[in-house]
């Protein structure tokens, strides 16, 4: 574990702001207790629920009021993590420790330990480590955490919490860290079928793996 993420220790988002130890702590109580927070990812800003409730999984439909046919992601602190809720191939295993922490997402199967919410009864799971340092501090305290963008379906994401939509009214708390790197979402890959799902950040990279590999 870095020091940044170690607990305690406050985080700084990539525009300088330093985000307290203190209130990152407190995002994961509130998580815990099946509420949800808004969060920032390399790419936007992010809505943190409890990945493995099923009951958290459905206060994320229904704050972005967002169509259950559509999966969830989800995210968590690193690949070993990982690994506690899904089995990846060998190759994509590989594949996500090449690409990850970073702004891409690896759709492998799950295992059934996840709530059928969360993928839309689908048997894979998008899987996600941002390269957000505050991400990463909330995550050490508190995972797996739905990985979806913090706005109503349809609305523009958000780089800022002052682009954030109607859905602030929904959350417990928002981990405010400054400007997020990109407006883009994370490029969405299933690598077993070699497919880009959704270009996104780093898609050229990822790309040229699939060709390679």
């Amino acid at each position: 574990m870095s020091d940044e993420c170690e607990p305690g220790v406050d985080a700084t988002g990539a525009s300088g702001r330093v985000v307290a130890a203190e209130d990152i702590e407190r995002a994961a109580t509130a998580i815990r207790d099946g509420d949800l927070v808004v969060y920032p990812t390399e790419t936007v800003y992010g809505l943190a629920g409890d990945a493995a409730d099923r009951d958290a999984v459905e206060r994320v439909f229904e704050a972005k009021d967002r169509s259950r046919d559509k999966p969830l992601s989800m995210a968590v602190p690193d690949v070993d993590s990982a690994l506690d809720y899904t089995c990846p191939s060998e190759r994509e295993e590989r594949f996500m420790r090449e690409f990850l922490p970073g702004p891409v997402t690896v759709v492998v199967d799950r295992w059934e330990l996840l709530p059928d919410a969360l993928t839309s009864g689908k048997p894979k799971v998008g899987i996600r480590i941002p390269d957000h340092p505050v991400a990463l501090a909330l995550l050490e305290r508190v995972a797996p955490l739905t990985a979806t963008s913090a706005n109503i379906s349809g609305n523009p994401s958000a780089t800022t919490v002052g682009e954030l939509d109607a859905i602030s009214a929904t959350v417990t708390g928002v981990l405010d860290a400054g400007e997020t790197d990109g407006g883009t979402g994370s490029t969405v890959v299933d690598v077993a079928a070699g497919d880009i799902i959704r270009r996104g950040a780093n898609a050229d990279a990822v790309e040229a793996w699939l060709a390679e590999h």
